[in-house]
């Protein structure tokens, strides 16, 4: 493996702990700042990643044709150094206002996953992009290992003390990564940036036009939004069903961590070999499909482990999508086409909190049936709504690779 992508999973395995190690920490912290009760903590939780992800929106298609003009490492250094503004003022932060100020901030950070991948894009042949992709999961799965299980642990301590330690790990990183991270846009590929890469719906505009573009890119934007329901409810959720300690819910999200490492850093190259990139997409939105309906139901522990291995699975599906957006143009497109990925997520993340946190609200205390599990039925309807669309993601990804070998 070279050099550049080791040194790009490295970045991405310290980002995911710094991102994973607040998860456990979200119930107690909500009630820190002044919520009621478990089910208003979880509405609060969802503003704060609506927040996140409203700036993620304006900034990463901006952050996407910054790093087509300009290279990828100043970029993704500028976000490694913001996020670690970012943990030091959460750390700080004694209100929700300025924990909503804070959140707002990392979503500007988002340029590290936008530039890693467009990176990993730069360095890897088309035949290999889904499977690198893959190892982009495989790193935030491993660091979602360790990163709930230090927020877990370190909230023994104090509810703020994991970020302080996520603070240093991003400071760390954007130091290693001015050290030793070499750029990998060759001058002769980059493109000028443009006025119109400021505007965040221009540029979405702009990539559904390219022809092919539209349908993946559609089909990215409901998946995310149905996947949005782990991040945003699953330490509320676990609250609700088990009453559950921090630590707790950390080890559930090792656990979870450790299928993401395993399916896509070990069994998605495989995987593609064997069912090719069309089967293998099939059997990921399937396995989601199956974990999100069984969590709506689950009652028992038993239950929630097995069915996060169904989740791990369906977490190929967002990768190999991507590898089949990002192989239908060309290198001086890579940024924005990663950007308006994320600019898409980013819209997925302000929507989905908001909707899901408002259905376990309903269905987590007196207002509704008790049903804690009622978000992840609705987001099953969503992977519901897009399977009569893979098939024909499938024939036009063979129809391009025949035409662009």
């Amino acid at each position: 493996m070279p050099r550049s992508m080791v040194f790009i999973l490295a970045t991405l395995l310290i980002d995911a702990i710094g991102i994973g190690i607040v998860f456990p920490i979200l119930p107690e912290l909500m009630l820190r700042v002044g919520a009621e009760d478990v089910a208003q903590g979880s509405v609060w939780g969802g503003v704060l990643m609506a927040s996140y992800a409203a700036t993620q929106f304006f900034f990463a298609p901006v952050v996407g044709g910054l790093s087509d003009a300009y290279g990828r490492k100043p970029i993704l250094i500028a976000a490694l150094v913001l996020l670690a503004l970012d943990y030091v003022l959460m750390a700080l932060a004694g209100t929700f206002w300025l924990l909503l100020l804070g959140r707002a901030l990392a979503g500007m950070s988002g340029a590290t996953y936008v530039t890693a991948t467009a990176y990993i894009a730069d360095v890897s042949k088309k035949e290999d992009r889904a499977a690198n992709f893959g190892l982009i999961g495989a790193a935030f799965g491993i660091g979602f290992v360790l990163g709930p299980i230090i927020g877990g642990l370190a909230a023994s301590i104090h509810v703020t003390a994991p970020f302080w330690i996520a603070a240093g790990l991003s400071a760390a990183n954007a130091i290693f990564g001015i050290v030793a991270l070499p750029e990998s846009l060759k001058p002769e590929h980059r493109r000028p940036f443009r006025r119109s890469d400021l505007n965040p719906f221009a540029t979405i505009v702009n990539a559904f036009r390219v022809p092919l573009l539209a349908l993946p890119l559609v089909l990215l934007f409901v998946f995310e939004f149905a996947n949005m329901v782990y991040p945003t409810i699953w330490a509320f959720y676990l609250t609700a069903l088990f009453d559950w300690t921090p630590a707790a819910i950390g080890a559930t999200l090792a656990f979870y961590g450790i299928g993401v490492a395993f399916t896509q850093g070990v069994l998605m190259r495989p995987l593609i070999r064997t069912l090719g990139e069309g089967g293998t997409l099939w059997l990921a939105v399937i396995c989601g499909l199956i974990a999100m309906v069984g969590l709506g139901f689950a009652n028992a522990v038993w239950m929630v482990l097995v069915l996060t291995a169904f989740a791990c699975l369906s977490d190929m599906a967002p990768a190999t999508m991507t590898a089949m957006t990002a192989n239908r143009v060309g290198e001086d497109r890579q940024g924005l086409v990663q950007g308006v990925i994320a600019a898409l997520a980013a819209i997925s993340a302000i929507l989905s909190p908001l909707v899901v946190t408002r259905i376990f609200e309903i269905h987590a205390d007196d207002r509704g049936p008790y049903l804690p599990g009622a978000p992840f039925l609705f987001s099953a309807l969503l992977i519901v709504a897009i399977l009569p669309l893979l098939p024909r993601l499938i024939r036009e990804g063979r129809a391009d690779a025949l035409k662009n070998p």
